[in-house]
């Protein structure tokens, strides 16, 4: 049944953007001063061993379920210098064994409609180098590694933030200063996700931060930020009435951390098919315990925090070539804590990332108490000359992953629950945890659809089979996404 209504909805999906398709802009108006955008997005997932990497049992987690996600938004711009937006969501996850209850065990739950964006912004930056935006947005830097959108997760991220700009283009260089607090999906306790609730942002959460870039240098962007994070208690926790073991936080833990970073990356086009991306990220300050099944062992005190973060990648693609090939090499490392012991914390904290473009698309790891090694091929065999949109594109990656040091944890993408705590067991075992196999097919048949399928496979390692079950891992998917 699931399937079925993927691919009847899928169907419909072509059917209306073929009959917009002959209109350059179908959703704007009044010479572009209104203007209304609409998403849908269904993703099938499958699911097997990912959370207990054990095949003997059936667990709740080893499913199919069906993710959905639409969005309406409206931009008003009767100004060069003054435009407003407002977007709402709406998601729902149809058909899965967990509980409904959002971030629990991995679950997406629901979260009827609600307001995801609604900001003014106040500036034309051809004009002036000043621009503010202040309201619900979107907060996104770099490669998203520290601070991103989240969008691949269903509820995505948004702050309430207000955020000023300069922007001086004849010398290349922009600048933000911002101050912000995460929006949190509202938490509907062991009932489920049922009725309507707004999302607020967390006042006990406070983000700031100064992020600037340059193109000064034509070959590559140049970026370095300061960011500085207090989150004053372990908040949000969301829990399963069923099991309460599950409880889960969507977030971090208590924290006052400062991160200064540098990041550099090479402009396309700019190195005869030769590519490169360097970005590190030191942290200071004070954290709130170590993590035991998601919670603070520690009761609340405290610690001292170090901890550092950096990745290299590099790629070359054969420009030449119909298919444009590119081979891509990656190593990235954050730091763990090194001791249970003491009175210092020194595993990495990864803020509010979007973690799954990078660290395997099985969202097993973050940048966090973690060394990890990976290859890319990525090709397109089929493009339309007449239609640079539509093309297939085919993606390999493959991934070796170690911990940084086995007294700390293995951390999901979330940076906060964990897959194997530091028992005895997993202080005298082997760092290696295990390898990933991620392939990517995506497709646009037509301009305004988007089509994606994927499989991930996860090769258990010597970590895993000395500290528990050590099954390997099945991720699947068929997504297809309809954007106006």
């Amino acid at each position: 049944m699931k399937i079925l209504l993927v691919f009847s909805l899928f169907l419909g999906t072509l059917a209306v953007a073929r009959a917009e398709s002959r209109a350059a802009n179908p959703l704007a108006f009044a010479d572009g001063k209104v203007v209304v955008d609409v998403q849908e997005r269904l993703r099938l997932e499958g699911r097997e061993n990912t959370f207990d990497f054990n095949d003997s049992v059936n667990s709740s987690t080893d499913d199919r379920y069906l993710l959905q996600r639409f969005r309406l938004g409206l931009r008003l711009k009767p100004a060069g210098w003054f435009q407003t937006y407002v977007q709402g969501q709406d998601t729902r996850e149809i058909g899965s064994e967990r509980a409904n209850v959002p971030f629990v065990l991995g679950a997406e739950g629901d979260d009827p409609f609600d307001l995801r964006q609604a900001y003014v912004e106040i500036g034309n930056l051809n004009e002036f180098p000043l621009a503010l935006k202040a309201g619900r947005q979107e907060l996104s830097y770099g490669d998203e590694r520290l601070i991103g959108a989240f969008d691949w997760n269903n509820f995505s991220r948004t702050f309430d933030a207000i955020k000023l700009r300069y922007e001086n283009q004849p010398r290349k260089f922009w600048a933000d200063i911002f101050g912000a607090r995460v929006v949190n999906i509202h938490d509907f306790g062991p009932a489920g996700n049922d009725g309507w609730h707004f999302n607020h942002s967390d006042g006990n959460d406070n983000v700031a931060g100064l992020y600037a870039g340059t193109t000064a240098l034509s070959f590559q962007t140049t970026e370095a930020y300061f960011l500085y994070r207090h989150k004053e208690d372990n908040n949000p926790r969301y829990f399963d009435s069923a099991t309460p073991a599950n409880a889960a936080r969507a977030y971090d833990i208590q924290q006052e951390i400062y991160t200064v970073g540098l990041r550099l990356k090479s402009t396309p086009g700019q190195l005869h098919g030769f590519d490169y991306e360097l970005e590190g990220a030191y942290q200071w300050g004070r954290a709130g315990g170590r993590l035991t099944n998601s919670f603070p062992n520690a009761g609340g005190v405290m610690l001292d925090h170090n901890a550092f973060a950096a990745t290299i990648k590099g790629g070359y693609t054969w420009t030449k070539s119909d298919w444009k090939p590119r081979l891509g090499l990656e190593y990235s490392v954050a730091s763990g804590d090194k001791s249970q012991d003491d009175r210092s914390d020194e595993s990495f904290l990864n803020l509010f990332p979007t973690n799954h473009k990078f660290y395997g698309y099985m969202d097993l790891f973050a940048w966090k108490n973690i060394h990890n090694l990976a290859a890319q091929l990525k090709f397109t065999p089929y493009q339309d000359p007449a239609a640079a949109w539509k093309a297939v594109t085919v993606q390999l990656d493959y991934h070796a992953f170690w911990l940084y040091t086995n007294e700390d944890a293995w951390y999901r993408a979330n940076g906060v629950a964990t897959i194997r705590n530091p028992t005895p067991a997993a202080r005298n075992a082997d760092t290696f945890v295990g390898t990933e196999f991620d392939l990517t097919i995506s497709y646009s048949p037509l301009k305004w659809v988007k089509l994606q399928a994927g499989y991930s496979h996860f090769f258990a390692g010597d970590y895993l089979r000395a500290t528990g079950p050590a099954t390997d891992a099945d991720f699947g998917y068929l997504q297809t996404t309809l954007s106006f």
